[in-house]
Parts: structure tokens; sequence; C-alpha cells
């Protein structure tokens, strides 16, 4: 019997993923809180401003830890192939959910590996201008020159990991089906061949070939 559903995500995939997106929440909210006097309140959510300095950068190297748990299991079907680039070109029929005629893509799209190389290095960016400002233990092995544009770096990286985790959630709910996909792990097979054709051939052995017709004479 063929199974209606193809598992997209394993359990271990999705609670990594959440714990890594729960954990992108407070670390963000806890880095505005420090990064403005206006939104310094914030704050109470972490019990007030040396807990949220204390916890911040704490939170931000699980997160990173975690995040590597990902990247080990989805680097490979994020490297770029031939028809990604295709199919960049017709991105526009893609933001009309209009996919005929869109080259077949794996198991990420490329707008999909594009987001995880920039989490990528975004989250390097954090980590290693994390430490540098991280007064508790490194700051004092670095000039205050070097820890200034540190702060700075870490500033921008935080925002840019934040309009990418935006752009994230937006495309998840626009697609029908990828937020269900993390939330239970399983996706149609219409979804996925519709979305992800050379994916869905990878897991259904199904080379969406035609068959020869019989030879005349014989009985197919």
């Amino acid at each position: 019997m063929i199974r209606k559903q193809i598992l997209r995500y394993t359990a271990n995939q999705r609670t990594n993923h959440w714990l890594v997106a729960i954990l992108f929440f407070m670390a963000g909210l806890s880095g505005l809180a420090l990064f403005h006097p206006a939104l310094f309140w914030l704050s109470h959510l972490f019990g007030g401003g040396p807990w949220t300095r204390i916890l911040h950068p704490f939170m931000g190297v699980v997160m990173f830890v975690l995040f590597l748990g990902l990247v080990v299991q989805f680097w490979r079907a994020n490297y770029f192939i031939d028809n990604d680039r295709l199919w960049l070109r017709r991105i526009d029929r893609v933001m009309k959910n209009e996919e005929e005629g869109v080259p077949p893509i794996g198991k990420y799209n490329p707008g999909q590996k594009l987001l995880f190389w920039t989490l990528l290095l975004c989250m390097l960016g954090l980590l290693f201008t994390g430490l540098v400002i991280w007064r508790a233990y490194f700051s004092e092995y670095f000039g205050i020159t070097t820890i200034r544009w540190a702060m700075l770096l870490h500033a921008l990286a935080g925002f840019v990991l934040i309009l990418c985790i935006i752009v994230h959630i937006y495309a998840g709910i626009w697609v029908k089906g990828s937020v269900n996909a993390m939330l239970h792990g399983w996706v149609s097979r219409a979804w996925a061949r519709k979305h992800h054709e050379l994916w869905y051939r990878e897991v259904t052995r199904d080379d969406e070939r035609p068959r020869p017709d019989p030879p005349l004479g014989k009985k197919g």
C-alpha cells in the first residue's frame, strides 16, 4: 500500500527546530532590551536588567549549539544545484503560487537555501562578536576599539538575523502546509510533488518518466 503522506521532518528535527526558535525569541528580546534604553522595559521579562545581562549570552550560546544540530542534519540538502538558478529567474511565478513551468527543486528551494546560509553566517557573527563583548569572561582580553567594533557587528548581525526570521515565518505561512510539516512532520504527496519535485522523486523512487507503450499485439 502506498503511503498518502511523506515524512519531511523527524521528531528530533522538529524538537531541535522549536528549541532554536524559542531561544531565538528569548535571546532576541533580551538583546533588544540591552540595545536601546527605549526597549529596556523588555528586561522585566527576564527579571530585570542584571538578570538580562547575565542570561542573554548564555541563551545565545545554547541557541548556537542547537542550531549547529540543524546545520549538521541539513547542510547537504542546502547545496545549490543548476535548477536553483533557473528557479530564481521565475520567482515571480512562485510568489503568485503559479509553479507550472518552474524548474523542479530538491528538499529546499533556493530562497530557503539562501536563508539557511545567511542564518549560519549571522549565528557565527553573533557568537564570535558576543564572546568579545562578554564582560564577565572574555572582554578583558580585547582592547576598547575591538570591543566597540564587536558591539557594532553584533548588533548588525542581530538585525539581519531578525529580518531573516521574519521572512522565514512569512514564507512558512504563505506556502500552505509548511508550518504543518514542522509541527507534525508529514506532508502530502501532492504537496511534495508540487513544491519540491526532485525531493519527492528521491523519497518515493518515482522518476516521473512516461512508460513506453507495449509492443503491438501484446497486452500491457
